[in-house]
């Protein structure tokens, strides 16, 4: 088996629900943290699922600042995270380990 540690998914949220990462055939992810940054002024919320469960649910970020959720959460084949901001200057960066 081989284990890759990586960035695996980063961008700007949508403000409706989207899939943020898959996890790839035949392999297991393990999440370990995300951050999510705030990139205006303005505060904001957002949304996360892991596996179509809700972990975080409209959960505030004040303006120009970053939010590091430090977490390990193991995903099986095909299983998705996905997410939403109130914003779309509200940016993910989740990573992990692949197992293959």
């Amino acid at each position: 088996m081989a284990n890759t540690a990586k960035a695996l998914a980063r961008g700007a949220f949508a403000t409706s629900s989207a899939t943020l990462y898959t996890v790839p055939a035949s392999t297991t992810t393990v999440i370990t943290n995300i951050a999510i940054a705030n990139t205006t002024a303005t505060a904001g919320t957002f949304d996360l699922s892991l596996d179509g469960v809700k972990l975080f649910d409209a959960v505030a970020i004040a303006g120009d600042t970053t939010t590091i959720i430090d977490l390990k959460q193991v995903l099986a084949t095909t299983k998705i995270i996905a997410g939403f901001a109130s914003a779309t200057s509200i940016n993910y960066h989740i990573s992990g380990m692949e197992i293959a």
